[in-house]
Formats: structure tokens, sequence, C-alpha cells
């Protein structure tokens, strides 16, 4: 019986290349995989306890007021707290940040405020807020003239029950290290690094993000009509447009 034999189809030189591009995107794609892996490895890492623990600046959190701490609605309060508040990091005892004011410098005290909510935030309830003490929050809408949007937050009416307080920032614990693992993720950092790998590697597994100004562009533009206009153009033509 004879056998019919097939030619082999010869790939073309475009093909070719298609198929270098489609497998080196495979790789990035594994090796984002793989870095993501390593990353998640080392956060699982336990914290171990130092023998000498030692202080790095200071920081600052809310407490509840003294006076507020003889209330009737004192265990309310305290409750109320951990969810709303917020802590901050400096080097300095006394807080202040170098700003520049009328062709100077000076130093201000940095303002801290208690947590604020977004809508989403809000609605997602994700520090589990009771119906009591959703009525102690605000809702307070802004507009950023950046983005033309209207923001929603939802701010404590109540800041005056708790006070700042600072105290020493000790470092009692570190993160376990895993040589493997670093030297692994160093490896491939330095490998994205030196090829400029990273904005494909984004955009394979990230894709196109929207982003604010694609809203922006498309929405109907104020069209000025005296812009074009010859600056000794005569009168009349200045009459005309605005009819």
């Amino acid at each position: 019986m004879n056998t019919h034999e097939w030619p082999c189809r010869i790939k073309s030189s475009r093909r070719k290349r298609r198929l270098v591009k489609t497998d080196r995107d495979k790789q990035l794609i594994q090796l984002d995989k793989r870095r993501d892996e390593l990353w998640e490895q080392k956060r699982l890492l336990p914290m171990v306890p130092l023998d000498h623990p030692y202080q790095r600046g200071w920081k600052r959190f809310f407490v509840l007021r003294d006076d507020v701490k003889h209330s009737l609605r004192k265990d309310f309060y305290e409750a109320l707290l951990p969810k709303i508040n917020t802590v901050e990091y400096h080097h300095d005892r006394s807080f202040k940040r170098k700003k520049r004011r009328k062709q100077r410098y000076v130093y201000q005290v940095k303002a801290q405020m208690l947590r604020e909510f977004s809508q989403h935030s809000w609605y997602m309830n994700r520090v589990n807020l009771t119906e009591e003490e959703k009525v102690c929050f605000t809702r307070i809408e802004t507009f950023d003239v950046k983005t033309y949007r209207t923001e929603v937050k939802y701010v404590f009416t109540e800041p005056w029950r708790y006070v700042l307080k600072i105290v020493p920032h000790m470092v009692t614990h570190t993160k376990l290290m895993d040589a493997d693992i670093e030297r692994e993720l160093s490896y491939i950092n330095d490998h994205i690094d030196n090829h400029n790998l990273a904005p494909r590697m984004h955009r394979l597994t990230n894709g196109r993000h929207f982003r604010w100004k694609d809203e922006f562009n498309e929405r109907a533009k104020y069209i000025n009509k005296f812009k074009n206009i010859p600056r000794y153009a005569h009168k009349e033509a200045y009459l005309e447009l605005e009819t």
C-alpha cells in the first residue's frame, strides 16, 4: 500500500519571529509568577525576637482623653479607637517637618488625623463598625480640581475625645531571613533591571490600566471661539462670534 507523504510546512520568517516573541513573553510571565511566589514566601516568614531591642525614632498615636476615661461612655469610645486610630513615626520627638514659606524654610508640627473612610471602604465596612458607631461619622463631599471628581469621605465628628501620645519606637522583633529566597529574589530583580523588562512584564500581567485622564479626554472640551482669531482682526469678526 502506497503511503501518502504530506509535505513539511516551512515556517515563514515572520512566523519564526512571532514564535520567538511569544516564547519570550511566556518566560516573562513565568518569571513574574515566580517572583510573586518568593515574595509570598518571604511575607510568611515568622518574626523572631531580638536579643538586644533598640529604639528607632518615635511613634505617635491617639489615646482616650483623661476626662473621657471617667465618662459613662468610656467603653464605647475605647472600643471605637482601634478602628480609627492612626500611627505615625518620626526620627525626632517634636514631629516637625521642614516647609517652605515666603522664600524661607520653617519647621511646622506635622498634622495627624483620625482615620477617614472613603465611600467604598465605608460600604465594605472591613473594620466592622457597628450601627451605633456609624452615627458618630458625618458624610463630607469635596471637589478635586485636578481630577474633576467629587470625592466622598466619612469623618469622625468628635475628634476632641482623643489626644495624641508620643512614645519611643522600640524595635523588639525582626523578620526571619532566608538566604535562598533572598538570593533568588536578588537574581530576578537584577535580571529585570539590567534588561529593562519591567514595562513588558507589567503589560503582560496587568494590561492597560484605566486612567482618569482617559475619561477626561473623552468629555466635550470647551472651545474658545476667540482663541484662533488674529490679534489685529477687524471688530466685526468678534461681533459675529458673539452672536
